[in-house]
């Protein structure tokens, strides 16, 4: 704007043709020293005043504004929020946390526990503030319920969702969002009814948890079984205790389609690990399973050993199939 005035002042005080005034202008607002066109009228030496005030004011303006920014960290943060969206747009076979209230973060640090990559979504700055950017995890703030915003969480390329907003609908929308977009998609959700839980499940979803339920039943087991239930928090399926629990599919062990049985698996005598529980293809559970039980085709172990012998079991799998991922949640 100050070159536009520069070049109109000058031709109209002065007389200079285009090239003239624009020559004129610039080594007047730089401020470079260079002889001028001709001897400049009275008029034309006040506006050449006026022209290197003006520059000066626009430059400190500009360097006031640039350290301001500098201070405050809005650069920077700037550039972080740039940095983090490059990085979620790689990330693959990712869980995807939408709200971080209590169940949230008590299911980011079960999850992180695990070594599994995690992205939260979060709508609250306050709670984005002071409770995720603390932490070492991808987010994303923004509406859940909203497409878009799934779609830049790479909900396409995630491995679950779980979703634990305080509102059912809240809930029921972005599952049923999150499985339009990708049909192979695991999810998880809070519930607070049993209407709702129902409803839930007739949209997809694998599995729905309530909060209120889980911790009058656990009380309850408390009261009636205190040993089993302290024996119990000995295991952990995060990978942090010394006691935990895995769980493979039979086509990381054995190929795609080849049935065999527990026998011939030596999982015992190859890592240390003990095999308590199967599921079958069609959902049915076997707890304890003999050694000549038959595993069919996509059954899953559930393996329980301490932290050296998960270790030798996860280094059988990448021995056997380096591509696959060496556990499963």
């Amino acid at each position: 704007m100050l070159t536009l005035i520069g070049v109109l002042g000058y031709m109209f005080l002065e007389g200079y043709d285009l090239t003239q005034a624009v020559y004129m202008t610039i080594i007047t607002v730089s401020t470079v020293g260079f002889g001028e066109v001709r001897a400049l009228s009275p008029a034309g030496q006040w506006f050449t005043s006026f022209l290197i005030i003006a520059s000066f004011g626009t430059f400190a303006y500009g360097l006031t504004l640039l350290t301001q920014v500098l201070i405050s960290g809005e650069l920077v943060a700037d550039l972080k929020r740039r940095n983090l969206n490059r990085n979620i747009s790689k990330i693959e076979n990712h869980v995807i946390l939408c709200g971080f209230g209590r169940n949230g973060r008590r299911a980011l640090q079960k999850l992180v526990a695990y070594g599994q990559e995690v992205l939260v979504i979060e709508n609250d700055p306050h709670i984005i503030e002071q409770y995720i950017k603390p932490l070492d995890v991808f987010y994303l703030e923004g509406d859940a319920t909203d497409d878009e915003v799934l779609q830049a969480a790479g909900v396409d390329r995630a491995r679950a969702l779980v979703s634990t907003l305080s509102k059912d609908a809240d809930n029921l929308f972005v599952v049923i969002s999150a499985r339009s977009i990708n049909s192979n998609i695991r999810l998880i959700s809070r519930a607070s009814s049993e209407s709702t839980e129902r409803k839930l499940r007739a949209v997809g979803v694998d599995s729905v948890v309530m909060p209120e339920g889980v911790g009058g039943g656990h009380m309850a087991s408390l009261v009636m079984n205190p040993d089993i239930v302290e024996f119990l928090e000995h295991l952990s399926v995060e990978g942090s205790s010394e006691s935990n629990l895995e769980e493979i599919e039979l086509s990381e062990l054995v190929g795609e389609s080849k049935s065999c049985s527990l026998y011939d698996l030596h999982i015992r005598q190859k890592t240390g690990c003990t095999i308590i529980g199967i599921k079958d293809p069609d959902g049915k559970y076997s707890i304890n399973p003999d050694s000549d039980t038959v595993l069919k085709p996509k059954s899953r172990l559930f393996v329980l050993g301490d932290a050296p012998q998960i270790k030798a079991l996860n280094e059988l799998l990448a021995e056997i199939n380096p591509q696959n991922p060496q556990q499963q949640a």
